[in-house]
């Protein structure tokens, strides 16, 4: 069993820096660190990201954190001097740079890709909005996106799933993806939870909050259509009522739509999300295309405020089911927040739901002891589980064939210009 093997080392190859008060991936890859150091592994985060200049590498007791560059050799010698026992990929991009460069070092090495959320399902239902045209699993199959985010899934050992909804949209849709996946979403502790004495109630509460990163579209859109669209109905019933708009690298675009006029306001980034939404009597997530499970949706019921959303901002949740607190049509999303504004019965039967989802369905106790087995199973049976995926194995090969000398002549390449320029 793995908790009779001492010493497994890990390697995380980040897509960018993880800033859990800043992105819903941020929050993902600090509670799957949380999950394999409670399994005792050695852990090292590596990523060839610029480090953020506000506030340099993150701080997770018992983590290394290495700079690593991308196309040079110099990540060939990081591997074998650390020699992990698993590889964790975040996002399919990071297994495409990285992947090949792993498989042909240290060629035992057990690959894991944590997917954050279906990239290719996010941007067919942004192609689909943007061309005002009904989403189809047709468009998703069709998008090279698409097909280079499954190709990363097959290549890999294992992939991890964030939502239900995505682990059933891949079995239907996929054939053979199966085996390949497990379904790891958001995992929070009792410690969790902000304490009932810290949670204000009702009546001390006020106005509207939207919380989200400025560099994910599916927020910059969302912004947009809550002022242009739902924000307006909602004053048309609550006329002295104010929403604050929250996130990091949120663009002069967004932040230009502050209006005192409206009580619509651009605050930006906030260290304590939490703070802000303690305070705050309803959360609204007007989000009409992603993927993936919502970190804004988590961390507002982990804080027992209210959100009313649309079936985006819902799915891979217990809500997705609930219609009478899901709705897509903006008169009627707006009804709703006005509803959980105004009726403090309704708000804390929300409040309620919220906590019993989240501690029935996301608690990392209830994934610990499967994670673990799973892992266990590949490193005892690696063999023989790539044997028996062939898709993967025919992937890998023309990867190496084609990936590894674009990035082998991307390295040549500047090497020369280094060369003429010393």
């Amino acid at each position: 069993m793995i908790a009779q093997k001492k010493n497994i080392k890990v390697l995380i190859i980040g897509l960018t820096w993880p800033q859990p008060e800043a992105t819903g991936a941020g929050i993902r890859m600090v509670q799957l660190i949380s999950l394999l150091k409670s399994l005792g592994f050695s852990i090292t985060f590596c990523s060839a990201a610029a480090i953020p200049e506000s506030n340099g590498y993150p701080e997770i007791p018992g983590v290394v954190f290495e700079p690593v560059k991308l196309n040079h050799e110099s990540f060939d010698r990081f591997l074998l001097s650390l020699r992990p026992d698993m590889v964790i990929f975040d996002r399919f991009l990071t297994e495409e740079y990285f992947g090949w460069r792993v498989a042909t070092t240290l060629p035992n090495t057990l690959c894991v890709l944590d997917t954050e959320d279906l990239h290719s399902l996010r941007h067919a239902r942004e192609f689909a909005l943007q061309e005002d045209r009904s989403f189809e699993p047709a468009l998703w199959r069709n998008m090279d996106i698409t097909k280079r985010e499954l190709a990363s899934i097959f290549r890999s050992d294992l992939a991890l799933i964030i939502s239900r909804f995505e682990m059933e949209w891949l079995e239907t849709h996929v054939p053979a993806i199966e085996p390949h996946l497990f379904y790891l979403p958001f995992l929070y502790k009792k410690t969790d939870f902000l304490p009932e004495a810290r949670m204000k109630n009702f009546s001390d509460r006020e106005d509207f909050i939207f919380i989200g990163n400025g560099r994910h579209s599916p927020n910059t859109d969302a912004i947009l259509y809550l002022k242009r669209e739902v924000w307006p109905e909602i004053r048309k019933q609550l006329p002295h009522a104010g929403v604050c708009i929250y996130g990091a690298h949120l663009s002069r675009e967004i932040t230009g739509l502050t209006d005192a006029k409206e009580n619509f306001f651009v605050k930006g980034w906030v260290p304590e999300v939490s703070e802000v939404l303690n305070s705050a009597r309803v959360s609204l997530l007007p989000l009409r295309f992603g993927a993936g499970l919502k970190g804004k949706l988590f961390e507002a019921i982990r804080c027992g405020t209210p959100s009313a959303m649309t079936s985006i901002a819902a799915e891979g949740t217990s809500f997705a089911r609930m219609s009478d607190f899901i709705k897509d049509d903006p008169a009627e999303l707006a009804s709703i927040a006005v509803s959980l504004y105004r009726d403090e019965g309704l708000w804390v039967e929300w409040q309620k739901r919220g906590a019993s989802i989240l501690k029935r369905d996301f608690l990392r106790e209830d994934f610990k002891k499967s994670f673990s087995s799973k892992l266990d199973f590949l490193f005892h049976h690696l063999e023989k589980h790539r044997d028996e995926n062939l898709i993967g194995s025919i992937l890998l090969h023309h990867t190496m064939a084609s990936t590894r000398y674009l990035s082998k002549w991307i390295e040549l390449k500047e090497a020369v210009a280094k060369k003429k320029r010393d």
